[in-house]
């Protein structure tokens, strides 16, 4: 009997392929239209975000007269800056993203990753998880494939931790926001956590701790059939991933800046730096186990990391916090009750809880 190679079977199919020439020409014209269409839009874009600061001013302190020194004045003046800048900065990046995700699927990203190293497993899963169209609850199903593919458990952990926690909107915020340092801090800490603790994991040989159902599961047979997509497939998946995740996050957006104007209006200064500043050696597990209990995404929770550090929160303190935010969740657990053995569970939390305590320790001291 003839066997089918899995990691070859991908076939992509084209629209030449298919023998459709009219569509191939229609699809060049419709690029083009988005292309046009994109110039004007994001150049747009641009002018209206560069003068969000000088309107939010103009309307809270000459329209509505509301005095600069005043908390409900500096409040409502942060909500109203912050609220369209944010939503405008995660609509670009979101549609930026999603045609970058049109090139990987779930059958394509486990290719990627069956049949490697452990170690090389552990950066390239690492490094997938960014790119990858999966948050936690969505890359389960993955995981049990990747198990079932004989992708080793460590490797499938690095990229459980690394498709939540570096997320790929919250860096481009967080550029947009502090900077492209911080940024920076946040991507490269969180990839270190991904590939540590997925090797951590590996080694402590835990495949015995998944539940028995997700051993049994067998990958199916046969070849899977891709079609390749066009340009304008792709710029119509990014605009349907702008409607679908900004559709979605938005009430969480205006939640966290709304919590951060509040801070920012409010809180005096100097109180947060007493309480997550570098002096308080507590503060960084304190804001790991404040974060875990809580459930947001990178976009509702950094509006609120933004309003901490002005406050004088510290660096590492408020990345730990976002950080457990993001990996880490009651939800989470729930959801991974459904694979993996409470053992195993308790493992992986505390393994990337303690990744996420050293990284904030290590920024408090260097920066």
């Amino acid at each position: 009997m003839k066997t089918i190679d899995q990691n070859a079977c991908c076939c992509p199919v084209t629209n030449q392929e298919r023998g459709d020439p009219a569509k191939a020409s229609g699809e060049r014209r419709a690029l083009v239209r988005y292309l046009l269409a994109g110039i004007v839009v994001l150049a747009a874009w641009v002018l209206v975000y560069l003068n969000l600061e000088a309107f939010s001013r103009l309307v809270v302190f000459n329209l509505l007269g509301l005095p600069p020194n005043n908390h409900f004045g500096r409040a409502v003046q942060f909500f109203l800056y912050d609220t369209p800048k944010v939503l405008m900065l995660l609509t670009l990046v979101v549609f930026g993203v999603g045609v970058v995700r049109s090139f990987f699927t779930p059958e394509r990203t486990r290719r990627i990753l069956a049949g490697r190293s452990e170690t090389a497993g552990n950066i390239l899963a690492s490094l997938l998880g960014i790119v990858t169209p999966f948050c936690t609850c969505s890359a389960i199903p993955l995981f049990i494939g990747f198990v079932a593919a004989g992708v080793p458990l460590g490797v499938t952990f690095s990229f459980l931790v690394s498709a939540p926690m570096v997320n790929e909107i919250a860096v481009v915020l967080l550029f947009g926001l502090f900077g492209w340092e911080v940024a920076a801090i946040y991507l490269g800490t969180g990839l270190m956590i991904a590939m540590v603790s997925g090797w951590v994991i590996g080694r402590l040989r835990m495949e015995h701790q998944l539940e028995d159902w997700v051993m049994q599961v067998q990958m199916g047979e046969g070849c899977v059939v891709e079609e390749q997509k066009t340009w304008p497939d792709r710029i119509r998946y990014g605009l349907d991933a702008v409607r679908d995740i900004v559709g979605k996050v938005w009430k969480y957006v205006v939640l966290g800046i709304a919590v951060g104007a509040i801070i920012h209006g409010y809180v005096p200064e100097g109180f947060m730096a007493s309480i997550m500043g570098r002096g308080a050696w507590w503060s960084v597990p304190l804001s790991v186990l404040i974060g875990i209990p809580m459930y947001s995404n990178a976009a509702g929770i950094i509006p609120v990391v933004h309003a901490l550090l002005e406050k004088g929160a510290a660096l590492g303190t408020v990345l730990a916090f976002m950080m457990s935010v993001i990996a880490l969740s009651l939800p989470e657990a729930i959801i991974l009750r459904k694979v993996l053995k409470p053992r195993l569970i308790g493992v992986f939390f505390g393994t990337v809880g303690v990744g996420i305590v050293i990284v904030g320790y290590l920024f408090n001291l260097l920066i």
